[in-house]
């Protein structure tokens, strides 16, 4: 096996890892502060909300990763057999 492969692969696990961790830390946090503001439980309104400010946020944030990677070049780490 390619060890510039593994490296990648592993790199990109651990990534995917932390950024769950991450994400689920956020999720609980958000939720937290709709539950203060709005002063509601587990109702549909406190839950669509949070699924709205959910959903704008990661679309924000992958315009933001999208508009980096095109300021840096970004190129696959592995190209597929298809496109070489």
């Amino acid at each position: 096996m390619n060890q510039k492969i593994f490296l990648q692969t592993m790199i990109t696990l651990a990534s995917a890892s932390l950024g769950l961790v991450a994400a689920l830390a956020w999720n609980e946090a958000i939720k937290a502060i709709i539950k203060e503001v709005l002063h509601t439980s587990e109702s549909i309104t406190g839950l669509l909300t949070y699924a709205i400010l959910a959903t704008v946020i990661a679309v924000v944030v992958v315009m933001m990763l999208g508009r980096a990677a095109a300021r840096v070049g970004g190129e696959a780490a592995i190209a597929r057999e298809a496109e070489g």
